[in-house]
């Protein structure tokens, strides 16, 4: 079976078929990972194999011969998890050399139900620590490279998961968002990543950084393999305060008409497309779709939110609340060497790159019983309400921008700290602070090659129409290609 850009469903029939078991996927998927990932352009995209792949392989192709039926809709489907999803008896590392030992007795909320739907846990995918990052930088695998530019990043902090799906390492994955870690790397690697209304997949099982922000979300090369996902990661969980939101899928998010662009309006935010530190490459890029786009019945409404910049800024909860939330979670996990995170920080064992983890470190943040945390939350939800009022009056359906002003960066530029991380041009933050489900599509690449993504933003639990809208532009664009990584050296 050819594994490149092979879909959910071909798998499926394939499988039904008699034409490849679920073995002789993950035997294959091992295989190009070896190939890959540990050898030739050497991604370094996947932290840890599941010991036990091949045997839950094996199960699954025993149940379809006694049955002759799946026994869910990712049968024998093998997927990457982002490493700080929790799961029984695989190294959970959360992207830190302080937690190289640790191996959780029980699995995240979303690997449960992932395992519900016959998925196979084929590894754990390489990441930021503690996600700190809008790069792969990792004190525990060090740097991800770009599939597309072996010199260049892979976007963080779900780095790992965006360049194995990218480079066909698995069907599809598991990142996570706080501020946009599944949509920048979903960008940088030419993919489709979604960020859910915070709360419809449960958070339980899986490192915080920011409370209200936090989500687990597909990562896929197609927009109907990442609705195939979310339909099986979504569900309510006790567990999670804000989960009552997994009550709220009313039919499969996977049943999706295929209808075009007719009437879609596409609300572009000007200051995100030309700020002043955009590439010219992408704004040229995303101009030439919006174009596309409005010839296939698009129309595009250019709006914009008035001090937008300030906005972002004091809406940002970092420094306000990612300690004590960060701290929380390593004091209840023994397999963790330190107490909290200025141990780490003290120990100096984190990434040298990751100034947002310093930051954060030695902030002096009480979390939600902080001041400075209540002015920042309160001013959250005023932009999300400006946003949504703005969309109404415009009578606009989704929002449209580049997911970051700039390409993939070089690793020279990462590691020699190019950016702060709390001013990086990414557009990613507008979902994250508002609440807001965004997806990422791939729109296009630079004249040198490098990705571009395309952010489509709806208000709250709006994925339906998210997902339908990424599917018209998906299938107008086509923007989506393989990697090369074989005319690629070291």
């Amino acid at each position: 079976m050819d594994l490149d850009e092979v879909t959910i469903e071909s798998i499926r029939a394939r499988l039904l078929g008699g034409d490849v078991t679920s073995s002789e996927l993950v035997e294959a998927y091992l295989a190009r990972i070896h190939a890959s990932d540990k050898a030739g352009p050497r991604l370094n995209a996947i932290a840890t194999i599941n010991p036990r792949a091949l045997e839950e392989a094996a199960e699954a192709d025993r149940q379809l011969r006694a049955t002759g039926t799946l026994t869910g809709p990712l049968h024998g489907v093998p997927v990457v998890l982002k490493d700080n999803v929790e799961t029984a008896g695989i190294r959970t590392a959360f992207g830190t050399e302080a937690a190289a030992n640790n191996v959780p007795s029980s699995d995240a909320f979303v690997v449960k139900r992932l395992r519900v739907a016959g998925a196979i846990i084929l590894a754990k995918s390489t990441m930021a620590d503690f996600g700190a990052s809008w790069f792969s930088t990792s004190s525990l695998s060090g740097l991800t490279r770009n599939p597309y530019a072996l010199d260049r990043d892979s976007g963080g902090s779900s780095s790992g998961t965006a360049a194995a799906v990218a480079a066909n390492f698995a069907a599809v994955g598991v990142g996570g968002d706080t501020g946009g870690s599944i949509r920048l790397p979903a960008s940088f690697c030419n993919l489709v990543g979604l960020r859910v209304t915070p709360g419809l997949i449960s958070r339980v099982g899986i490192a915080p950084l920011v409370f209200e922000q936090d989500t687990a979300g597909p990562l896929a090369r197609s927009v109907r393999d990442a609705a195939i996902l979310l339909d099986a990661l979504v569900g309510y969980d006790p567990q999670d305060s804000l989960s009552v939101n997994g009550r709220e899928r009313q039919r499969p998010y996977a049943e999706m008409p295929t209808g075009g662009l007719d009437g879609l309006r596409l609300g572009i935010l000007t200051q995100l497309v030309e700020g002043p530190n955009s590439s010219s490459e992408v704004i040229r890029v995303f101009w030439e779709v919006t174009k596309t786009l409005q010839v296939e019945g698009a129309h595009p409404v250019y709006l914009q939110v008035p001090e937008l910049e300030s906005a972002l800024e004091t809406t940002s909860l970092y420094l306000a609340r990612s300690r004590a939330d960060l701290d929380g979670f390593i004091a209840s996990r023994p397999g963790i060497e330190a107490e909290n995170v200025h141990q780490i920080y003290e120990q100096g064992r984190y990434h040298a790159a990751l100034d947002l983890f310093e930051a954060i470190a030695t902030s002096e943040n009480s979390g939600i019983h902080g001041s400075d945390y209540e002015a920042r939350a309160g001013a959250q939800v005023r932009l999300r309400d400006g946003i949504i009022d703005l969309m109404d009056r415009n009578h606009v359906h989704v929002l449209a921008f580049p997911d970051v002003q700039v390409p993939p960066p070089l690793h020279s530029d990462v590691t020699s700290r190019r950016w702060n991380s709390l001013h990086y041009p990414t557009n990613t933050v507008l979902a994250a602070q508002t609440g807001l489900p965004a997806l990422s599509v791939p729109m296009g690449f630079t004249r040198a090659g490098l990705p571009v993504g395309l952010e489509l933003v709806a208000r709250p639990l709006q994925e339906h129409l998210l997902l339908r809208a990424g599917l018209a532009v998906e299938t107008r664009l086509g923007a989506r290609r393989r990697p090369n990584l074989g005319s690629q050296g070291d």
